[in-house]
């Protein structure tokens, strides 16, 4: 890279969500070394679909589930960076419908399932904790998604409904706020209301009396699903284009360095006093005694049982075509990082 150091920076295009994480890459604060990074703010949502659907850009986050599912069946042209902007206990934002008499986890099967989309990686860690941990499989439920194919991550990845599993796309003339009020839904694993080119729902659920988080004390299930398996589940990932990793091998690790030390640079005032660490995700104060390292670590050697999981629940839910390998998501001198 000491080459590239002397010469003008590369100008690299990359998307990422904002948050306090990402925050100094997007503002230009914290700098890859011998690059010079053209960022853009997006949603997620829309974000991994332009990705997946249009390449547009040379590094950006990007759902972990996706790439996980397109590598399965060949080389994407993607290449991973094990750097982990998003984080959480998944299983436990689930919202019921009360008359629906959903009290515990167990009471999910048999029920009708809105997901914005089903292969992301919120429902697939969602659908693999609840078999793990309560019993309960896909395909003893009603799934029915959101997003159309053309807007959706599936539809650029093969996406098509696993077997035994009863599916369903909702009409582009209603979402699924409009259905678990009218009574047509049980229960939502994600429910997403922020603006973007993907997801079309808009009511607030949480402010309404009969619609009501499947665990009332969700920071409770977090520490106990914590406590058990040490996992905090992840999200996204980044990723570079592969071609650019082949021909300028340097960038990815000046991309990892500079991520983590915008990750490092996170103090407790930017985040209104509160441990930004601590406040991620559903961690509470009270969880610092749970936490015996980072809960938000980057690299693959402290994050490979995550990985590993989320590789085993795509091809579990018939969404992979094989378990695939962290070899084959990262750039390979990561994988001691």
């Amino acid at each position: 890279m000491s080459a590239a150091t002397e010469t003008k920076p590369l100008e690299l295009s990359m998307a990422l969500m904002h948050n306090a994480r990402t925050a100094p890459m997007l503002s230009g604060e914290i700098q890859a070394e011998g690059i010079r990074l053209l960022p853009s703010t997006c949603h997620a949502s829309e974000l991994f679909w332009r990705q997946l659907k249009f390449s547009e850009f040379d590094v950006s986050e990007m759902s972990v589930s996706s790439l996980c599912i397109a590598t399965s069946t060949a080389p994407t042209e993607w290449i991973g960076i094990p750097v982990f902007t998003m984080r959480h206990f998944f299983h436990t934002s689930v919202l019921v419908r009360k008359g629906a008499n959903i009290t515990k986890p167990s009471d999910l099967r048999g029920i009708r399932i809105g997901v914005p989309e089903y292969q992301q990686t919120w429902a697939v860690w969602s659908r693999g904790i609840f078999a793990d941990e309560f019993g309960v499989q896909p395909k003893d439920n009603v799934w029915y998604m959101e997003r159309t194919p053309e807007k959706s991550h599936g539809g650029s990845t093969g996406f098509t409904a696993p077997p035994g599993v009863e599916f369903h796309y909702i009409p582009p003339s209603t979402n699924m706020g409009e259905m678990m009020i009218k009574g047509e839904l049980d229960a939502t694993v994600l429910y997403i209301t922020d603006g973007n080119l993907v997801d079309r729902s808009s009511v607030d659920l949480e402010g309404r009396n009969d619609i009501v988080p499947l665990f009332p004390d969700p920071v409770s299930e977090a520490k106990r699903y914590y406590a058990k398996t040490g996992m905090f589940p992840i999200n996204h990932t980044v990723v570079m284009r592969r071609s650019l990793y082949e021909r300028e091998p340097w960038v990815a690790k000046s991309l990892y360095d500079a991520f983590v030390k915008a990750k490092d640079s996170i103090n407790a005032d930017r985040d209104g006093n509160v441990e930004p660490f601590v406040a991620t995700g559903l961690l509470d104060a009270d969880a610092r005694a749970a936490l015996t390292r980072d809960p938000i670590p980057y690299g693959v050697v402290s994050s490979r049982r995550e990985l590993e999981t989320i590789a085993r629940y795509d091809y579990e839910q018939g969404l992979a075509k094989r378990i695939v390998g962290l070899d084959e998501l990262f750039v390979p001198e990561s994988l001691n990082w």
